[in-house]
Formats: structure tokens, C-alpha cells, sequence
């Protein structure tokens, strides 16, 4: 069967994203999520757009090595040149160059003509050539753009050098026939397309990236850009998962494949949610918490009897356990163990340690342990092990007649515990007072968010903070039973990035 290229944006247009935003560690632990998950190019990042997105796109480059890793350049001579200098060291670069096709974004935004915008790409083509075999080209918002034009540009690039052309539905304005009519017409109409992949980019605001996407692969186009959960510039982009399985599972229909490693599809995502503080929303196809979950007695029954009845594909093929063992405070470590390793976990012994003792805490405090409150307390666990400052104790006074009042304990990077006090407006506004007379890193809160991780009255509380210093934001999370100990816990944890981050700029 032909293959389906997958490039993964996440890092680039992902990060574009309202209210998203990755550091260089972060982005470079996503990649290598993303090259063990088998994607075939991952876009690292826009280099011409920050210092900081130079450096992360530098650092990936570095790094990874199965994977083709791609930095996105706009149509012009300074761009493309620093492009090429943030991915020269990759073991496989590509350079990517988006300029605006339709006639709304040449009149309204870039005010240049059809020829000119033509002379352009052709000669940023030519320039990225000289440094890389591998080049892309996007005619932005290529979907609102004549076709007749769209062949033209095509034709010029490839002739240029291009070896990939890319066909952005940018603002998810297509419909599915239409958007695979535009792709048949440019095998039909563009002589020298036989020379170059044909790919697609397609944003979700009809709700119909995904949709766009399968359509244009079922035409012909043999790559496919997309996001993990499908995260991305206003309503997101085609969702990675979706498109992948999608393949794998009607691969009667497609007869086409990928070199997706699937099982680590779940993983993926909860990274990705993880680092970028954005909630996969239950009922979300293929990752969703409800995506293998049954609540219908008729529904009940037949997976019971057989799986195939009402599920369309194994839990297990996307990395989620088809299991749902729930453990308790009876469990002992080799329980305990045995479902990390079924959950994908692998802990060293200091780590493992560290988690069963707080395993045991929870189980104390709740007649059950699900899947979700393990998965909960090892990200817990992966948040804490690289701390500068942990928190040891909190303890708060408060009520309707009291002026609310927090005593924190923090271990400082010396080992040496450090105590404090403070008075606020309420109790988790005094725990961060308390904790700021310690670490002594001024800094802004923005956003505070709390959720329910499992459910009941025991359920684990997780909260996401952002906060803001030197106009960077660092986000945060923390996870307990108790929700003002998850609200110190992810103040601390968006803390220990802000000092991370200092520290590494001072070296």
C-alpha cells in the first residue's frame, strides 16, 4: 500500500494556539515524543519569529534524528537564510516557505500583484534550494485562490526546486468535495507535479479539517500536516490521531498506511495536554477520556461479550489499556508496578519509590484507584523530579471570621528547609504569598483553573496556573484530593520552570 507522509506541526502552528506557549526543553521533549510516535517530519518551529523559537528549532535539529525536521520561513531572503541556520545541523532539514496566493490576502494584507507574488516564491525557492534538497512550499490560503493560479504558482516552484507543494486550507473554509476537486485538479493541470509530494494543511473551523484532509489524501496527496489533538491557530488544525486511525482502521476504504507507531499515540497526547495546559475534552475522538467508555447498558452488554460490537478499534492500538483494573490501599508494589508497566510507565527505582508512597496516600484517602488517578500522580512525579525548590508542607487557616493565613515549608536547592508565612485575600492566595517570601522570584499570576481529574466526592483535584515574568509565561500544574495543596503544588511547578529557565539563560 502507498504511504501517507505525516508532518506534525504542533510545535509551530500548535504553539500558535491562544494562551499556548513552550519553552526549548518543552518543545524538545514533545519532538522526541513525536519522533518515538513515528512522525515523518516535524515542523520545529517558525526560527524568524523569536530568539526563543531559534533556539528551540536549533535544539531539535540537534537532537533528532529518525525524523526530518522542517523550520517554516517566510518568502523572503532574511528568513529563509535564518531558517537554514537554525536547522543546518539536522540530520535530515527541510525548509519551508509560506507566501499568500489568494487575491483577498494580496489586495487586503501584502497590496503586490499575482506576478509579483509568482517571482517571489519562485526566487525564495531557488535560495532555499541552495541550502537543502528538501524544500516545501505553501501558497497561503490556497483553498480562496483561483485554481487556474494556484497551478501557475505550483508549476514555477517546482521548477524552482521545490519538492514538496502544499495546499493550506488556512482559514477552514473548504468542503470536502471542493477541496478534493482542487486537488485533482492540480494532478490534471500542473505538467511537472509528478516531481513533487502533494500535501495539505487544513484548519478546523468549519469543523471539517480532518474531513478536508481524508478527502485530499483519497485524490491523491500523500502528505498530510496536523496537529496532536488537533491543537492549533483559532478552532486547530486536522488532529494527527484522528487522521492516523482513520487510515489504520479503514484501510479497506484508503488502502494506504503510515509509519505511525500507534501505541504511543495516547502518550503523545497527554504531553502534549500536559506541556501546553490545554484539557483534551472528553468526548474527543480516539484520546478522549470517553473514547473507550461505555455507560449504556445495551452497550455493556455487547462489549462484554465482544469487544467488536460497539468498539471500532482496540483501546490498546492507541496506547489506552483495554483493562481497568482499580487498585487500592491493600495493593502492594509489585500491583502497583505491574500496572504502571500496562499504563506504558517505566519508573528507575528512585522514581517508583517516590510514587508508591504517595500511591499509598491517595489509596488511604480514596476507596479506589483508577487508571486516571495513577496517570495523574506519575505526571506528578515526572513534574517534581527536576525541582529546584520542593514543596515539603502547607498548612492554611481560613473561614468566613478569619483573615485567611498560609504556612509553607519549601527544601531549597541546598537541602535545606525553609519556612514562611503570609496572610492573603483567601487561602490559596496566602500559600503563594508565603511561597513568594521564599523564593523571591517576582512574577504575575494569569490564569487559575481547576478541575476534577476522576470523578466522586475523594476525586483528584488538578490545577493549571500560568504565570508571567519578563513577558514569559510558564505554566503550571499540581494534582491531590486536597485542591489547595494541588493549587501550591502547581505553583511551584510553574515556579521551578521560571527558575529553570533563568538559570540556564545566566549559564
Amino acid at each position: 500500500m502507498d504511504k501517507v507522509i505525516i508532518f506534525d506541526t504542533t510545535l509551530r502552528d500548535g504553539e500558535q494556539a491562544a494562551g499556548a506557549s513552550l519553552s526549548a526543553p518543552d518543545k524538545l521533549e514533545i519532538a522526541k515524543q513525536l519522533e518515538k510516535l513515528g512522525v515523518d517530519v516535524i515542523e520545529a518551529g517558525f526560527p524568524m519569529s523569536s530568539p526563543g523559537d531559534f533556539e528551540a528549532v536549533q535544539l531539535i535539529a540537534r537532537e533528532i534524528k529518525s525524523s526530518t525536521v522542517c523550520a517554516l520561513a517566510h518568502a523572503n531572503a532574511e528568513a529563509v537564510d535564518n531558517a537554514w541556520e537554525a536547522i543546518k545541523r539536522a540530520k535530515h532539514p527541510r525548509i519551508h516557505i509560506f507566501l499568500s496566493a489568494s487575491d483577498i490576502h494580496l489586495f487586503y494584507q501584502l497590496k503586490k500583484s499575482r506576478e509579483e507574488i509568482l517571482e517571489i516564491s519562485r526566487d525564495m525557492v531557488a535560495r532555499a534550494k541552495g541550502y537543502t534538497k528538501d524544500v516545501e512550499f505553501s501558497p497561503m490560503d490556497a483553498s480562496r485562490t483561483e485554481p487556474a493560479y494556484i497551478y501557475r504558482i505550483l508549476e514555477a516552484v517546482i521548477e524552482a526546486g521545490a519538492t514538496t507543494v502544499n495546499i493550506p486550507d488556512t482559514v477552514g473554509y473548504a468542503i470536502p468535495q471542493e477541496y478534493g476537486d482542487l486537488i485533482e485538479g492540480i494532478f490534471n493541470n500542473v505538467p511537472n507535479i509528478h516531481r513533487a509530494v502533494v500535501s495539505v494543511h487544513c484548519h478546523d473551523d468549519l469543523g471539517l479539517a480532518v474531513a478536508n484532509s481524508l478527502e485530499a489524501i483519497r485524490r491523491g496527496a500523500r502528505q498530510v500536516e496536523c496537529t496532536v489533538n488537533g491543537i492549533g491557530e483559532r478552532a486547530g488544525n486536522a488532529s494527527l490521531e484522528e487522521i492516523v486511525m482513520a487510515i489504520k482502521t479503514r484501510s479497506d476504504f484508503f488502502h494506504l498506511t503510515t509509519n505511525i507507531d500507534t501505541t504511543q499515540i495516547y502518550k503523545a497526547s497527554r504531553l502534549v495536554s500536559e506541556l501546553t495546559g490545554f484539557i483534551v475534552q472528553p468526548n474527543k475522538a480516539i484520546i478522549g477520556a470517553n473514547a473507550f467508555r461505555h455507560q449504556s447498558g445495551i452497550h455493556q452488554d455487547g462489549v462484554i461479550k465482544e469487544a467488536i460490537t460497539y468498539e471500532i478499534m482496540d483501546p490498546r492500538s492507541v496506547g489506552i489499556p483495554a483493562s481497568s483494573l482499580v487498585l487500592g490501599k491493600l495493593s502492594g508494589r509489585h500491583a502497583f508496578k505491574e500496572r504502571l508497566a500496562e499504563l506504558g510507565y517505566v519508573l528507575d527505582k528512585e522514581a517508583f519509590d517516590r510514587a508508591f508512597m504517595v500511591f499509598k496516600e491517595l489509596a488511604d484517602k480514596k476507596r479506589e484507584v483508577t487508571d486516571r488517578d495513577i496517570e495523574s500522580l506519575v505526571a506528578e512525579e515526572m513534574r517534581t523530579a527536576s525541582e529546584v525548590y520542593h514543596l515539603d508542607y502547607v498548612e492554611v487557616s481560613c473561614g468566613d471570621h478569619n483573615i485567611p493565613t498560609a504556612t509553607v515549608r519549601l527544601v531549597g536547592p541546598d537541602g535545606r528547609a525553609i519556612a514562611d508565612a503570609d496572610l492573603g485575600t483567601g487561602p490559596v492566595d496566602a500559600v503563594y504569598k508565603a511561597i513568594n517570601r521564599i523564593v523571591g522570584v517576582p512574577n504575575q499570576l494569569t490564569e487559575f483553573t481547576v478541575k476534577s481529574v476522576t470523578e466522586g466526592i475523594d476525586a483528584i483535584g488538578e490545577v493549571l496556573i500560568r504565570i508571567e515574568s519578563d513577558g514569559v509565561t510558564y505554566t503550571g500544574r499540581g494534582a491531590a484530593t486536597d485542591i489547595i495543596v494541588a493549587s501550591a503544588k502547581a505553583y511551584m511547578n510553574a515556579l521551578n520552570r521560571l527558575l529553570a529557565v533563568k538559570k540556564a539563560r545566566k549559564e
